[in-house]
């Protein structure tokens, strides 16, 4: 009996060892995806310059490394869009970057980031650690975890571009959507998730989708999910369609953004992979992906269950 006991402990602590490396893994692959984007090789990663090729092909080996699926009837995982912007006749060509894991509905929860930031100025590169290196790596580490636990829903993945010159890139996805928009149930945004001291992060979104609050929790003591940033009285302070989130929004589709507050780095060439707050960082990531969980698992019960207009959708 001894011996069989010391032989279920070793395969216990074992077990434990392996969750720990994992974990542990996935933590260091998030950080080395946040520190080479925003990297100086990639430039600031402005859309349609060098650098954000570049970046642009790192995501593409992650995706391919992750083990990704092209959507239905592509064959890549690029989406080409074009733009112009005001006081210009000159169009500018972006990239997104898409790709899904299959669920058990074709019904899709979509989870978005901007690669793209505002490249180099005055001979400074705008690197763009928080601005948002930093919401590509969360969207990597989430898309890790579903490639080894299949979710419910069908996960699309998508990492837009030109998102700095106006969500070109977002509302170039919705415009002509490579999924038909009405089977799209939920839209996770992030933009901005690695810099915060206080271990705060905002979901915005539950003014308009109160339902929502209960389903979006911190599995971490250490981190705070505060609500607000979406009442329209709020004027600047409403960020609903101050990222990505914004195209969706404008086709009716419940979305959360996850981001935090303005800091001292902004838009500023300060914003690289030594000012960010690691360890937030990486609570921040594993929050949302908790969200994404309890999101997965609860839109897909009977819509009765719930009798929320956002199951009813």
């Amino acid at each position: 009996m001894r011996k069989l006991l010391f032989v279920a402990l070793i395969a216990l602590s074992s077990c434990a060892t392996t969750k720990k490396e994992t974990a542990f893994n996935a933590e260091g692959k998030l950080l080395k995806d946040i520190e080479t984007l925003s990297s100086d090789e990639f430039e600031g990663r402005r859309t349609g310059t060098k650098g954000a090729e570049l970046a642009r092909n790192y995501i593409l080996n992650r995706f391919n490394e992750i083990g990704l699926q092209k959507l239905d009837g592509k064959s890549s995982f690029i989406e080409d869009f074009s733009f112009t912007r005001r006081n210009s006749t000159t169009p500018i060509e972006g990239k997104n970057i898409v790709g899904m894991i299959k669920g058990s509905t074709n019904k899709a929860i979509v989870i978005t980031a901007h690669y793209d930031h505002i490249g180099i100025n005055n001979n400074e590169i705008f690197n763009g650690a928080d601005d948002n290196a930093s919401g590509v790596g969360a969207l990597l580490h989430i898309a890790s975890y579903y490639a080894k636990n299949k979710p419910k829903h069908t996960l699309v993945f998508v990492a837009f571009d030109a998102e700095e010159m106006g969500l070109q890139g977002a509302h170039a996805f919705v415009k002509a959507p490579t999924i038909p928009l009405e089977d799209i149930r939920m839209n996770i945004n992030m933009d901005m998730i690695s810099n915060n001291d206080k271990g705060e992060i905002y979901a915005v979104g539950t003014f308009k989708y109160p339902e929502l609050k209960p389903l979006i929790t911190s599995n971490n003591p250490e981190l705070k999910i505060l609500f607000g940033h979406d009442d329209p009285k709020q004027g600047r302070d409403d960020w609903t369609n101050q990222s990505d989130q914004g195209a969706f929004n404008s086709k009716n589709i419940p979305f959360i953004y996850f981001g935090v507050e303005d800091h001292a780095h902004y838009h500023k060439a300060t914003d690289e992979f030594k000012t960010i707050n690691q360890k937030f960082y990486i609570n921040a990531s594993n929050a949302i992906l908790n969200v994404v969980k309890n999101l997965d698992k609860a839109l897909a019960v009977d819509q009765s269950a719930l009798k929320s207009k956002l199951i009813m959708k």
